[in-house]
């Protein structure tokens, strides 16, 4: 644990020795710009599944209950297994932030990225999720599909509209955390190219 620490302080001090060591044989800063293009393109892709839902809502909010409810089914699982990269995006931004010498610009915009992108997916969990439920309480799935809607049930008051609403606006405020998090990784990606 003690080396450990010895270890972090010296890769966060100074001119970064380890880092500049690592970058200085071609292989590490090849290694760390692809891994930043790998980054990119999971941070890419949960903000085109988020920003597909918020260019669906002028279109949407013309259906009658009937139709926006079947419409609302065929999301699952495609919708799901994309998701999958939204996790991915928030680990590579985690990994990407602890290899990004501290200070630095391509730092703190690695830490925005994160930041949003965490924001985004909070707003999965305790805004859109919790609608979930109610769209696909009538669709058959599997076991561990039923079990992954049924968390954090929301109980239908008013309104089916108040459920639509709620869930149209979370994913356009996700739309909108997606993309600062994808310019946030652009621009700390765009420091590569001084080194």
């Amino acid at each position: 644990m003690e080396r450990r620490l010895h270890l972090r302080r010296l890769y966060r001090v100074g001119e970064h020795a380890m880092y500049a060591a690592y970058c200085q044989h071609g292989s590490g800063r090849n290694s760390m710009r692809a891994f930043m293009i790998v980054t990119l393109l999971l941070v890419a892709i949960t903000m085109a599944l988020s920003l597909a839902h918020a260019l669906e809502l002028p279109g949407k909010l013309r259906l009658k209950e009937a139709t926006y409810k079947s419409v609302q089914a065929i999301y699952y699982p495609g919708f799901t297994i994309g998701g999958f990269a939204e996790i991915g995006g928030i680990v590579a931004l985690a990994i990407l932030l602890y290899l990004t010498p501290y200070p630095g610009a391509r730092f703190w915009w690695t830490l925005a990225a994160l930041v949003f992108l965490v924001a985004e997916h909070a707003v999965y969990w305790l805004v859109t999720h919790p609608v979930n439920n109610f769209w696909v309480q009538d669709v058959a799935v599997s076991k561990p599909a039923a079990r992954f809607f049924s968390m954090l049930p929301r109980k239908q008051s008013g309104d089916w509209t108040d459920l639509r609403d709620v869930w149209e606006a979370s994913h356009i405020a996700r739309a909108g955390l997606a993309m600062l998090s994808l310019i946030s990784i652009a621009v700390a990606a765009t420091f590569f190219a001084g080194e």
